[in-house]
């Protein structure tokens, strides 16, 4: 039984990982881009004067 202890906690990091890759994933884009674009492009200006 040792070995499912040792396996349990990577494997969960693992499923979750995928799962938070999957939702920047699916987060890119849409109705909102125009809008964080523009904010990603202030933010970024404002950071290189």
């Amino acid at each position: 039984m040792d070995y499912i202890s040792a396996i349990v906690p990577p494997l969960v990091m693992a499923i979750g990982f995928g799962f938070l890759v999957r939702a920047i994933i699916r987060s890119q884009g849409g109705a909102q881009r125009a809008k964080e674009d523009a904010a990603a492009d202030l933010l970024a200006t404002r950071n290189a004067e």
